[in-house]
């Protein structure tokens, strides 16, 4: 185990940053949809937009001053964009799935194509900022400073969210709407003020999330499919509004992401999609799944 372990010790930790970033992009996906019951397939195009939002402010030489300039941006562009879709999903609020499947991939083609006009087909590079795009030992074996500070970063974020949902008057009131929406309208509570709250909350952490993932991923067309099905992987295996369940989908994912493509490079996606069948055989709800809001 020992000799395994150092022969693939960069992979490992590879999966523990891929994780702790599919989990900043995931969890807003899980929320509305397993909270607030959209379907949001432009979810990847928002990442994107992060991305691209990191390529044109921070380019490949990266200041301090730029990266964060670009992770406040991607924030705003964010909320508004979670705004906005919250707004254009409301009138299929009672109506299928597919219906707001159909209209969120539409605005996904829509802003892809217009970044693709805007930025070209070429892949554009996200340098890390000063301090953190050298590299450090760890256990014999050299790694990125930035993944190392983006697991950091992932981490706290994982806490934060998990003690805002779980433990605050705020995602109480949050549960309290997924669970009895009249009864939180009696009291005075305008459902819409929540519903556009989480959804703006979760595409905000996905924009951030891509101006993050940018030295890692860089901005390129594509992308954002890529990243909409490794997050829909995640919110299967961990459960539908369950912020744990993310963090340990997202870790698992990480994981077999990083080793699969180092030490089974021709069958990787088949062990992350056997993985997500298997977990759909034995717990269809997902890991920490339970009663969500979710139409049946």
């Amino acid at each position: 185990m020992g000799a395994w372990l150092d022969a693939n010790l960069v992979g490992v930790i590879n999966g523990f940053a891929i994780g702790f970033l599919l989990f900043i992009v995931a969890v807003g996906l899980s929320l509305v949809f397993g909270m607030m019951d959209v379907l949001n397939l432009a979810h990847g195009a928002i990442f994107l937009v992060g991305a691209y939002v990191g390529a044109a402010l921070i380019g490949g030489d990266a200041t301090w001053g730029s990266f964060l300039g670009a992770l406040g941006l991607a924030a705003v562009l964010g909320l508004a964009g979670g705004g906005l879709l919250s707004a254009m999903t409301e009138p299929l609020r009672k109506r299928s799935h597919l219906d707001q499947a159909l209209l969120t991939l539409g605005v996904t083609l829509v802003v892809a194509e217009v970044l693709v006009m805007v930025y070209g087909d070429d892949p554009l590079p996200v340098g890390a900022p000063p301090g953190l795009d050298d590299s450090v030992p760890v256990l014999g074996a050299a790694y990125p400073t930035y993944r190392l500070v983006l697991i950091g970063i992932g981490l706290v974020l994982a806490i934060a969210v998990y003690f805002t949902v779980e433990r605050t008057s705020l995602g109480a009131l949050v549960r309290a709407t997924v669970a009895d929406r009249e009864m939180v309208a009696a009291l005075g509570v305008d459902n819409r003020l929540i519903r556009v709250g989480v959804f703006a909350f979760g595409s905000m952490l996905a924009a951030v999330a891509g101006v993050l993932g940018g030295p890692i991923y860089g901005a390129r067309p594509g992308l954002d499919s890529t990243v909409l099905i490794l997050a829909l992987v995640v919110v299967v295996i961990g459960g539908l509004g369950s912020v744990r369940g993310a963090l340990l989908g997202a870790l698992v994912i990480g994981q077999i992401d990083s080793l699969g493509r180092t030490l089974f490079p021709d069958g990787a996606s088949f062990i992350l999609f056997g993985a997500l069948a298997l977990v759909l055989v034995l717990r269809p709800q997902g890991l920490f799944g339970g009663k969500v809001g979710v139409r049946s």
